[in-house]
């Protein structure tokens, strides 16, 4: 399975389909953005993008079979990650089709290296608006901190990471179960990892959460990973997919679409039965459209 391996020891798995210019996918599932994720989008752009293009579908670290130390989070750290595949398949530059969380990594990645991104599609990007609290956010590592906490009394030697690692072996995916924290997928795969987390004990490994949640979701950032103002100066062109759930509202993708300069938006319920096929087929003629060797 190819990898690639970062100075700092993660692990970044990735998979490349079909021909063509390239096409990195930056999946659903905060935390859990890994290419498993995409099996519940409303179509597989696997099967469809790489009809047409070279689909490089990756797991951010943390998230299917990509591993990492237990450290806060860092956006400057994946999007270093997200460039170190690109470099690992000789792509220069590529199209990036992003959906909910997969977004927020997209906007880092086109801030930090603006070169190597020729376009962008965001389906229901993730952020806050007026009516969506950080709460909403903080809330996703609630249930892991709840749980090493009241375990903890009755679990004196592991301070009741013992109980995290048990949620963790029933479901490694943290989207699926909160319980299991951050790490899950690590703790569930790989027995020396959980042996390592043994020593951190509840208040550490409390503290390294707090460390990284609020480093994945600042309270001065409606998009999280980049400044707000510099939505105004995204160089790439931008076709956004609007969102109306919670922590995808529709407001923030519609102020994405006015802001960012080359942007052009596809109202909320693209993603019905009725609509699918249309939505894929403006998803494959935008990315033609802003490919390089296309005569226009």
């Amino acid at each position: 399975m190819p990898e690639v391996i970062r100075q700092d020891g993660a692990r970044i798995h990735y998979e490349v389909h079909g021909d063509g210019f390239p096409v990195l996918l930056l999946a659903p599932g905060h935390v859990s953005s890994g290419t498993d994720t995409w099996n519940d989008n409303f179509y597989d752009p696997v099967r469809e993008l790489s009809q047409h293009f070279t689909v490089i579908a990756m797991d951010q670290r943390h998230a299917g079979r990509s591993a990492a130390p237990a450290v806060p989070f860092s956006y400057e750290q994946t999007a270093g990650d997200q460039l170190a595949v690109l470099d690992a398949v000789g792509a220069e530059q590529a199209h990036v089709v992003a959906a909910e969380f997969g977004c927020v990594h997209a906007w880092r990645l086109t801030h930090d290296a603006p070169e190597r991104v020729r376009s962008i599609v965001a389906q229901e990007p993730a952020g806050r608006d007026a009516d969506t609290s950080l709460g909403d956010f903080f809330g996703l590592f609630d249930a892991t901190m709840r749980l090493v906490r009241a375990a903890g009394f009755d679990d004196p030697e592991t301070e009741g990471l013992g109980a995290v690692f048990e949620a963790a072996a029933r479901d490694g995916v943290f989207a699926r179960n909160l319980e299991a924290g951050p790490f899950a997928a690590r703790l569930h795969d790989d027995v020396e990892f959980r042996k390592e987390m043994l020593t951190f004990r509840r208040e550490k490994y409390i503290t390294l959460l707090v460390r990284f949640r609020d480093a994945m979701f600042p309270h001065d950032r409606a998009h999280f990973s980049v400044p707000d103002q510099w939505i105004g100066t995204l160089p790439a062109p931008l076709l956004v997919l609007a969102g109306d759930r919670p922590r995808r509202p529709r407001a923030l993708a519609e102020r994405l679409a006015a802001q960012a300069p080359r942007a052009t938006v596809l109202a909320p319920g693209f993603d019905t039965p009725d609509r699918r096929d249309e939505t894929v087929a403006s998803i494959v003629e935008f990315l033609l459209q802003n490919t390089p060797s296309r005569k226009r």
